[in-house]
């Protein structure tokens, strides 16, 4: 399936184009990666948001807080220790 950049995807169309979960996408739009506007009560992504996942920019982005994250973590478990 071709990404359209002025089509707007729900949020089911999203994660079965991106290939990942609902839990997934609520925390892509949560960290920042993906923007995604609610209209009465559901998500809506414009096919430009989706392409530009794949900017390597926005990848590095992602590859930042996924170690923000990790390194949290690791963090939280010394502590447990």
């Amino acid at each position: 399936m071709e990404i359209k950049e002025h089509e707007v995807y729900t949020l089911e169309e999203t994660t079965s184009l991106l290939k990942i979960s609902r839990s997934t996408f609520l925390r892509l739009i949560k960290k920042g990666i993906l923007n995604a506007y609610k209209v009465g009560g559901q998500y809506r992504v414009l096919g430009r948001e989706i392409l530009n996942l794949f900017n390597p920019k926005v990848r590095d982005g992602a590859k930042s807080a996924y170690h923000k994250v990790i390194d949290r973590v690791k963090e939280r478990l010394e502590l447990i220790k």
